[in-house]
């Protein structure tokens, strides 16, 4: 658990430090560069993403997963290399990425609890709204991860596992 929150506590040092280094150099953008908000899925809670360039960014969620019972912290680089569609009102860009993920899991009362750590995957759409600083997402993220501290050995080891979600963000 305070391995969690020291990963997560970083990487929030790193997104709000960068965002105010970006926001001194540039003031072309309307929209800002860090975008605060909710994921629902897995996990369910809180999300942010930085804006490292217009087809680049750091996205980081941290919260309950309710399937898996635990907590999750996950962090990805991500790049919008399709604009599926281009519209007035709004951009649909699609995006790829790949980062981390790490996991205390507790299987309840009378169950093992673990703690995961892995690779992830990620691929999602974004929908992306122009008049108001604002972006509603879904993704769905592949993991390979290794799971260790379980008293069962059968849980022990390496395994797969699969995130999905949908949510959004303010930016500013």
């Amino acid at each position: 658990m305070r391995v969690a929150a020291l990963t997560v506590s970083g990487v929030v040092a790193l997104l709000t430090g960068a965002a105010a280094a970006e926001d001194l150099t540039d003031t072309s953008t309307e929209k800002g560069s860090l975008g605060v908000g909710i994921i629902i899925g897995e996990p369910t809670g809180i999300s942010a993403k930085l804006y490292l360039e217009d087809d680049t960014a750091i996205q980081a969620a941290l919260g309950a997963t309710f399937v898996s019972g635990g907590f999750q912290v996950h962090a990805d680089y991500v790049l919008h290399p399709w604009i599926l569609e281009q519209r007035e009102a709004f951009t649909l860009p699609a995006y790829v990425g790949a980062g981390v993920r790490a996991m205390q899991h507790g299987a309840g009362r009378d169950g093992d609890s673990d703690f995961r750590i892995g690779p992830r995957v990620v691929a999602g759409l974004l929908f992306d709204v122009k008049e108001i600083p604002l972006d509603v997402f879904v993704e769905v993220a592949g993991i390979a991860e290794y799971r260790f501290g379980s008293d069962d050995p059968d849980i022990n080891g390496f395994g797969l596992a699969l995130n999905g979600g949908l949510g959004a963000r303010y930016y500013f």
